[in-house]
């Protein structure tokens, strides 16, 4: 065989295996990438503490309130998240902790400490896609993607509350992804004026259910676009099975938080 029919062969054979993944290599949309670069590397603040509410609401309407104390600060280029839960009684000093790493080949740390058992307890790549202390947010919801384990798809234009929006259609592009995320796929609608994800669409990697995240309340708050209101709803086909509610109040930025603050020592502490 000749040099340049080898050659011929072997790009051949390579197409083909990548046609036989899905076609994941040549599903890339450049425009849709560009947004979603520019969402990613909007400015969220730094050195923030806020108060949050998180209001979980099962299928029959009932309503389990929880008060969480919430910080985060970048250190260098990754985020570090603290959350203590404040009450009720079943969930006081819970704390959890995440290091948001901006490498994208580093996988986020998270740390859930659990008072009753005086125990900290890592949360593994494995469990990610496990709910977050009962509500319809998982694990991995609660630290940020890395935009290299996806292909995106600009799908339309369109208009939430008023505001312009990019329809982008995320889907990961091999079932590691899937199995940590717990999504299939994802649509993402993301405001044209500031890159702020205001709804999403995720489809449950068990295929029965998805969640609806919308963001009912935008602020500018120090010149930061700040989510108030969140609602994440899960549903099976048009019945809903259970939403969480998370609000946000007494937001501040550019707060003087020690880096000590974001400790495993700090976290079994409590507030």
């Amino acid at each position: 065989m000749s040099y340049i029919k080898k050659i011929s062969v072997t790009i051949f054979l390579l197409l083909a295996f990548f046609v036989t993944l899905g076609g994941q290599a040549m599903a890339d949309d450049k425009k849709a990438r560009a947004i979603m670069e520019k969402m990613d590397a909007r400015d969220d603040g730094d050195n923030m503490i806020s108060d949050m509410e998180m209001t979980l609401i099962d299928k029959n309407g009932s309503e389990r309130k929880r008060n969480i104390r919430f910080f985060s600060k970048d250190i260098g280029e990754d985020s570090y998240k603290l959350m203590f839960f404040l009450s009720p009684a079943d969930v006081k000093n819970t704390g959890f902790l995440t290091y948001d790493y901006d490498d994208e080949e580093k996988d986020d740390d998270q740390w859930l400490y659990l008072p009753a058992l005086k125990k900290t307890k890592r949360i593994a790549s494995s469990d990610k896609s496990g709910s977050f202390m009962g509500s319809d947010f998982n694990y991995s919801d609660m630290s940020s993607k890395n935009l290299t384990d996806y292909d995106f798809k600009l799908l339309k234009e369109a208009e939430v509350r008023g505001e312009k929006v990019w329809v982008i259609e995320s889907t990961p592009r091999n079932q590691d992804v899937i199995e940590e995320t717990g999504y299939t796929k994802s649509i993402v609608l993301i405001r044209q004026d500031n890159f702020v994800v205001v709804r999403a669409v995720h489809w449950e990697k068990d295929g029965s259910k998805r969640k609806y995240l919308d963001v009912k309340q935008l602020e500018l708050i120090d010149g930061i676009w700040t989510s108030l209101e969140i609602t994440m709803t899960t549903k099976r086909g048009k019945s809903i099975t259970h939403k969480t509610v998370l609000k946000n109040s007494n937001v501040k930025y550019n707060q003087k938080l020690e880096e000590t603050l974001f400790t495993i020592r700090r976290l079994e502490k409590g507030m």
